[in-house]
This record gives structure tokens, sequence and C-alpha cells, in this order.
């Protein structure tokens, strides 16, 4: 097994007015099961960073960066995630590396 490597996959809704009209049932009940999805991950180690931005149109998405040991792994992860997996979510996955990182704003 290699060391890990960073990766980042993109999601957009597949129907964008879940954002801005709102969440049918079957989304909502999707969408809760990604976070827990991502929190498990972050918990784990797995996944270093998850969010969106908070535009409501079309344009809007969610990055998740996270470590897996191969490229395989991290499609999988992808793969697994429940909006993805319930065609809620459309995903890309990208080898990334974090060139900066500073400390994140206090409250």
């Amino acid at each position: 097994m290699s060391d890990p490597s960073l990766f980042l996959y993109r999601i957009q809704p597949v129907r964008p007015e879940m954002l801005s009209v709102g969440e049918t049932a079957e989304e909502e009940q999707t969408i809760s099961e990604h976070f827990s999805y991502l929190k498990d991950l972050t918990e784990a180690g797995v996944v270093l960073l998850a969010g969106r931005t908070l535009n409501t149109d079309h344009s809007s998405f969610g990055i998740v960066i996270f470590s897996a040991s191969s490229e395989e792994e991290a499609r999988q992860i992808m793969l697994d995630d429940p909006a993805v997996k319930r065609r809620v979510m459309r995903a890309e996955l990208y080898p990334y590396r974090i060139a900066l990182c500073g400390a994140l704003p206090g409250p």
C-alpha cells in the first residue's frame, strides 16, 4: 500500500431547485445521510475539509478534500457518498495538493 494522497471531489445538486425552492423528502433524507457519512469520515481522519458555497443558483457546489491510498480507493469513497450513490448530487474526482493552509478565522 502506498502513502496516502489527497483527493478532492466536487459535488453539485442534480436538481438545482433543491437549494432555491427546497428539498424533497427523499433529498432531505439523502442529504442527512451524506452529512453523517462525511462526519464519520472526518472523525476517522479521512476527510480534512467538507463544505459548500452559499449561493443557491445552478453554480452552487460543494467540495470534499480527503486522503486515500489510491485513486481507486478515492473513487470508491466518492461513489459511496449517499448523495452521489442516490444521484441527488453529481460528483467529479480530482487528485489534489494543498499549497498553503492558514488557520480558520474565529467566531
